[in-house]
């Protein structure tokens, strides 16, 4: 007993410094966009906004702030301690096939989720998502990998890789840990609209009965990257051929 309160505990410290915060933001932007006259459908968001008109303070902002969102990461890695890393199936062999398969699953899970997030624009059920605002200056496109990164690292780090240990460790079952992570990870997702949340809740699905079969995380790394990094990256070339608006 004294260990599941000990590990409750550092969850709750975990998720209230990273992603369980975000979630109760998101929570709270989504019944903002839904309490709005414009509603939902008439909301607008964007993921990587640019915090300063003078080139060298913007990106100082954006390099600090991607910069704290990894000490969380770090934080669930001291935790862990020893071998945290391998505990968390990061391990470089056969890493050619885990990148390959990495590049499927983001294929896989990322051009369905741009026709989720169409359908749900067209029936009103997701705010206008706006990938990034930075002005174009010469690190705009290596910072938004960077972003990509980040976010790949935050969220399959802990959403997966820490989530599973800590709650394996508690003597949760992995069919509930893969949920329990699912809807977390759709919550956080919430200031997208209903599309965000219900398409990310099938990504959490994916990643984490892939993870449980395999313990591998490089390839869900890897997934979350690309597909980040392509909606990131290219968004502005993408609302001249696409119904984003």
């Amino acid at each position: 007993m004294e260990l599941k309160r000990r590990i409750d505990l550092e969850l709750w410290l975990v998720f209230g410094l990273s992603l369980g915060k975000s979630a109760i933001y998101s929570v709270l932007a989504f019944v903002s966009m839904l309490t709005t006259p414009a509603g939902l459908g008439g909301s607008s968001t964007t993921i990587n906004e640019s915090v300063d008109p003078r080139q060298w303070l913007d990106f100082s902002y954006q390099l600090v702030g991607l910069s704290f969102q990894l000490v969380p990461v770090a934080l669930t890695l001291f935790l862990v301690g020893r071998g945290a890393l391998e505990k968390f199936g990061i391990s470089g062999t056969k890493l050619g096939r885990q990148l390959a398969i990495g590049f499927g699953l983001a294929a896989g899970i990322g051009i369905p989720g741009l026709g989720l997030y169409l359908a749900a624009r067209s029936l009103g059920l997701a705010a206008k998502v706006v990938a990034t605002d930075v002005n174009q200056y010469w690190w705009t496109t290596p910072l938004l990998l960077l972003s990509a990164a980040t976010a790949s690292l935050l969220e399959e780090g802990i959403m997966v890789g820490y989530l599973f240990q800590r709650l394996r460790e508690r003597g949760m079952t992995d069919t509930k840990i893969i949920w329990f992570s699912a809807v977390v990870r759709g919550s956080y997702h919430l200031y997208q609209g209903v599309g965000g949340f219900v398409g990310n809740i099938v990504m959490g699905l994916i990643f984490g009965y892939w993870y449980k079969r395999t313990g591998k995380l490089i390839p869900l790394l890897f997934a979350h990257f690309l597909i980040d990094a392509v909606v990131f990256v290219g968004y502005a070339w993408a609302t001249h051929w696409l119904p984003l608006n």
